[in-house]
């Protein structure tokens, strides 16, 4: 088969569909990533990859979206939103990916296509061909729902391509650990890619408790995450803090004799050595952490941030925290815990039970 993936342009949207494209490579399928800007860079070389908007800007149709509609925008900054402020959002990414996922669809000829529920365009590219189209989960929503808000603001996508509606899909892949949310297709362990190279020194546990602190690799508000609330206490708990890839200007400052600071690092692979992570709340670090079976703090913030950390508390895996609440207690408590120890470390089972990307391939090579 050729199978088309289809991600929104961000990093974090890319990486969780590559294991599956991979798979579906090594399985001697033909297989092409679309996606574009920051996207481009998450793909590893061996997977072939092509930009679909060359001119593509994430903060310009940000902010030009939370201008027109304030009220959604302040819900959005707030993780109250839901998928009504994603929706708007990616919305206007998918309109501008349309054209080009669908024109590159026209010459590749895919026999599949799989995409993410932030890439829509994907769907639209399938139907445009008649050919199946698959919803691959990567994130800790219900994929439908985030489909649905998305498709309804591509109207003029719609109309440019001849459609006025979009085909069901012809399958739905879940990756959410349903101890912690219960997503609709077949299950799928969920795995990333992840650029960088891991230090040895963060290959074997440390002397003290090692506390991984990260942040988001989108711009835009609260981008720096957790970290300068966790450098103003770090000297108050007993571990060892390392920043993964810090703000320039953090990096500069004079930091505590427990803190230290790596570029970018493969942080699934730093995780089994070690104590917890700490981070800004995005899908794939809330997996990432219950996949190593570590405690996490979660932040509190924009867009789904809110929600992904409300649900790890809920299932007793972590702590949900705003970045100004973050105090020596909180993180002293974040390694010496053991109930929350415990509940990441069922979750971490849970997870290795569901089938491997490469379990999967039958199941879609059906479908083509």
């Amino acid at each position: 088969m050729r199978v088309l993936v289809v991600s929104a342009p961000l990093i974090g949207h890319v990486a969780p569909l590559l294991p599956l494209a991979a798979a579906l490579r090594d399985a001697g399928h033909e297989v092409l990533v679309a996606t574009a800007a920051d996207g481009l860079r998450a793909v590893r070389p061996g997977l072939p990859v092509r930009a679909v908007a060359p001119a593509f800007d994430f903060g310009r149709i940000a902010r030009r979206v939370l201008l027109r509609h304030p009220l959604t925008a302040r819900a959005e900054l707030a993780g109250t939103a839901g998928t009504r402020g994603a929706g708007l959002l990616f919305g206007a990414v998918n309109d501008q990916l349309a054209d080009g996922v669908v024109a590159l669809a026209g010459q590749w000829r895919p026999d599949l296509v799989v995409h993410e529920p932030f890439a829509v365009a994907g769907a639209l590219a399938a139907a445009t061909l008649g050919v199946p189209a698959v919803r691959q989960e990567n994130a800790l929503f219900d994929g439908r729902e985030l489909a649905r808000a998305t498709l309804a603001r591509l109207g003029p996508a719609l109309r440019r391509h001849g459609l006025t509606e979009l085909p069901p899909p012809a399958a739905a892949i879940a990756v959410a650990p349903p101890s912690v949310l219960r997503q609709d297709g077949w299950p799928m362990r969920y795995a990333t890619e992840a650029g960088g190279e891991l230090p040895d020194w963060l290959r074997e546990p440390g002397e003290r408790p090692r506390v991984l602190v990260s942040r988001s690799t989108v711009a835009g508000p609260g981008s720096a995450g957790p970290m300068p609330a966790v450098v103003a206490v770090a000297d108050r708990v007993d571990a060892e803090f390392v920043l993964v890839r810090p703000e320039a200007r953090l990096a500069r400052r004079a930091l505590p004799g427990n803190v230290r600071t790596v570029d970018w690092i493969p942080v699934p692979a730093a995780l089994p050595a070690s104590a917890a992570l700490v981070h800004h709340g995005g899908a794939g670090s809330v997996l990432s952490a219950l996949i190593a079976g570590v405690p996490q703090l979660a932040t509190v913030g924009a867009g789904d941030r809110r929600h992904n950390a409300k649900l790890v508390t809920a299932r007793g895996a972590g702590i949900a925290a705003r970045t100004r609440d973050i105090t020596a207690d909180t993180l002293t408590r974040l390694v010496t815990d053991t109930a929350l120890r415990d509940a990441a470390r069922q979750v971490s089972a849970e997870i290795a039970a569901m089938p491997a990307p490469s379990e999967l391939v039958r199941r879609l090579e059906s479908l083509g």
